[in-house]
């Protein structure tokens, strides 16, 4: 589910569930987890680079095993589901809070989850056919890691989570949300690129700068708002519309289940094609 490879100072760490969309399953949050664990400790690495193979760096939750999951549990724990969901957000946070530089390099879908674990890392690059978004904000989530307002300040994250919104990356580089985008066909060569920039600072200078810059969301309460977005994602998906979204899935599959909420939107799957 997840390979490395390390030059330069750069580990690379690539998601590699390329035929299902690199979604996020249990078994790819305990191997990112220790990937980036791993390179957080290794002295040879100075940044670290997470990439994606596939035409899509991430789509979100795998939502067949996850919706199966609720529709087969009965009745909700609130903190069983909040400890559930904070296993995976606590990997997530793993690039936020790893000592080291870490850049992420986004090609295609990366939505609902898979945003939740890209705004964690401190620089993000993406190909001009990348799209963001957080389709689960019209029903059934919201975002756990709580990134949103703290990348792209109040106005555009209610803007984009107030609708649920797909995000090209070009309008996502205009409002802050990442940092830069280039054409597709040179993403990759663009962050390793800049990965191998940083990586010629000393390792102690990186983390210094890293831990100053990202303080300054810790004193904003940023622990706070990432402990709310979490436990009213479980809210969320246990509301009645969460619930009918979920018994939807069971009864038509959740491939069906999701354009059905999206075909209003003209978005994501749903987007509209001239004839």
């Amino acid at each position: 589910m997840i390979r490395t490879e390390t030059a330069g100072g750069v580990r690379s760490i690539i998601l590699n569930r390329p035929k299902e969309y690199n979604t996020i399953t249990p078994g790819l949050r305990d191997a990112l987890a220790g990937a980036v664990d791993e390179a957080d400790a290794d002295p040879e690495v100075r940044v670290m680079l997470l990439r994606a193979e596939g035409p899509a760096f991430c789509a979100g939750y795998g939502l067949d095993w996850s919706t199966e999951a609720q529709a087969a549990e009965g009745d909700w724990d609130s903190a069983k589901d909040f400890r559930l969901m904070k296993s995976f957000v606590d990997v997530y946070m793993k690039l936020w809070y790893a000592a080291k530089p870490t850049v992420a390099a986004v090609n295609g879908w990366c939505l609902a989850g898979g945003t939740d674990l890209v705004l964690c890392a401190d620089v993000i690059v993406a190909g001009e056919g990348a799209s963001f978004g957080y389709p689960p904000a019209r029903v059934w989530g919201t975002p756990t890691t709580a990134m949103w307002v703290y990348r792209m300040g109040f106005e555009q994250a209610k803007r984009y989570l107030l609708t649920g919104d797909e995000i090209p990356a070009r309008r996502a580089a205009e409002i802050g949300m990442i940092a830069e985008v280039v054409p597709d066909e040179r993403l990759q060569e663009h962050a390793m690129a800049l990965a191998f920039r940083m990586a010629l600072l000393p390792g102690n200078q990186l983390e210094m700068l890293k831990l100053l810059c990202n303080q300054t969301a810790e004193n904003m309460g940023f622990g706070a708002s990432r402990t709310l977005g979490t436990f009213l994602d479980g809210v969320a998906r246990h509301t009645r519309e969460g619930r009918d979204f979920v018994a939807r899935a069971a009864d038509v599959g959740f491939r069906q289940a999701v354009r059905e909420r999206d075909d209003p939107f003209g978005d994501y799957g749903s987007r509209r094609r001239e004839p």
